[in-house]
């Protein structure tokens, strides 16, 4: 009887310990160096990237806990990833589309960037040469004050152009990131304008041809014929207005510009009103 009365006792004891264990593995705690992922539109797709971030937490970061000369998986737990949607020069160097680990090898005075075929290298013995795509120096830059987590990001975004900046305690280390996309583009409206069909992107392509600088009288064609598609249209009236002045025709500038203004207060819109505005005076 006294036996089973301690087996009884000690399977209690044993359950108890196994209910607070699993309770135990059940709690769920904020990871330590949290995962982001960024995906930033650019050029004519998008450039995604995988990284964790770890924070400073009063430690001493670049020759440190980050040492110089060796290879950095550039974040904390998994290895960071880029992905590129079209083909890109990273610092200056080609770079096709596709998915690449992001390296670095950080230094006092200048850092190496590296992008990798390899998405498995978490330590420095991990890295293999061979499998490089892009090596590019880069002169770290000094913060203004220590940033608490790393981060890496995009900055200076434009259609065709952007850094991406890597930065954690007291540097910043940026690298050019820039796609040639303009013949891409000109070849999509040629062939559009060539397509069977009345609707053309008439508007579209005079707007491209005004802010890139390209054959003006072309641009003055078609923003006439995308008047013609939506003679309603005061936003397309104010860039009538805009290549006009570009093309040194100042009545037909000005004429567009007041139609603009004429249409927009129509429709209420007093931002539109103040553009033109801002046109018409620097039409002499």
């Amino acid at each position: 009887m006294k036996t089973f009365r301690n087996l009884t006792a000690s399977a209690a004891a044993m359950l108890l310990l196994y209910a607070g264990t699993t309770v135990a593995q059940g709690i769920k705690m904020p990871a330590p160096s949290p995962g982001q992922t960024v995906k930033q539109d650019f050029a004519l797709s998008s450039v995604e990237l995988n990284y964790s971030r770890p924070a400073k937490k009063g430690r001493v970061i670049m020759g440190d806990i980050v040492p110089y000369n060796k290879v950095w998986r550039t974040g904390a737990n998994s290895p960071t990833v880029i992905t590129f949607g079209e083909d890109v020069n990273f610092g200056g160097k080609p770079v096709k589309a596709g998915k690449y680990g992001l390296l670095t090898i950080p230094g006092a005075q200048q850092w190496t960037v590296i992008l990798t075929s390899s998405l498995d290298v978490s330590s420095p013995a991990a890295y293999k040469p061979e499998n490089d795509i892009a090596r590019v120096q880069v002169k770290p830059v000094a913060l203004a004050a220590p940033q608490e987590s790393f981060t890496i990001g995009f900055e200076d975004v434009k259609e065709s152009a952007m850094n991406l900046v890597i930065s954690w305690d007291k540097v910043k280390v940026p690298v050019a990131i820039t796609a040639d996309i303009q013949d891409k583009i000109l070849g999509q409206i040629d062939a559009a304008m060539a397509a069977p069909g009345e609707k053309k992107p008439y508007f579209q392509s005079a707007v491209y041809y005004l802010e890139h600088n390209l054959d003006i009288n072309k641009a003055k064609t078609w923003i006439d014929a995308a008047v013609a598609q939506s003679p309603e249209a005061f936003w397309v009236w104010h860039q009538k207005a805009k290549i006009y002045a570009k093309a040194k025709d100042k009545s037909g500038a000005k004429e567009a510009a007041l139609k603009s203004i004429e249409l927009a207060k129509a429709a209420k819109n007093d931002d539109y009103v103040a553009l033109n505005n801002k046109l018409l005076a620097t039409i002499k």
